[in-house]
């Protein structure tokens, strides 16, 4: 019976730790998204709409 209960216990620290490293990483990311200025979140917005636009003048077709 004491075996089980040791078990559980690792198990669910393990589960905790996997939480809080999980929160770790969005933290992170957050972090980095929101480092970013405007203008450069513009330029960015920018590039991927030109992008967009080659692509789809790309696949359609030509008369």
């Amino acid at each position: 019976m004491r075996q089980r209960v040791r078990w559980w216990k690792v198990l669910g620290l393990a589960g905790l730790a996997g939480v809080a490293a999980s929160g770790v990483v969005i933290a992170r990311a957050e972090r980095r998204r929101r480092a970013y200025t405007p203008e450069e979140i513009r330029e960015r917005l920018r590039e991927r709409h030109a992008q967009a636009n080659e692509a789809a003048d790309s696949q359609s077709p030509q008369t």
